[in-house]
């Protein structure tokens, strides 16, 4: 295994990382930003305001994309582990 395998490696897994990430994050600045938005023009300041609609967006997120990003991750590993013996020897 050689330092170009390593690097390719640790690059598929961060942009696995970021693509299964993605939506949720996204779900939850969007939230985060139209809360901010309400907030700031209805001049309430209440600070569990921000909180419960990001957490019920990211799980109403989670269930809408749950079954994509298990897909994604379930093909990834099996790749990493298929390919596990050139890894190693």
């Amino acid at each position: 295994m050689n330092t170009e395998m390593v690097i390719s490696l640790a690059e598929k897994g961060v942009y696995m990382t970021i693509i299964i990430c993605a939506p949720l994050l996204l779900l939850a600045l969007g939230i985060g930003l139209a809360v901010s938005i309400f907030q700031a023009t209805t001049q309430i300041q209440e600070q569990t305001l921000a909180f419960v609609p990001k957490i019920v967006g990211v799980l109403v997120g989670i269930i809408f994309f749950g079954p994509w990003m298990l897909t994604r991750m379930v093909s990834y590993m099996m790749e990493i582990f298929t390919n596990l013996t050139r890894f190693v020897g």
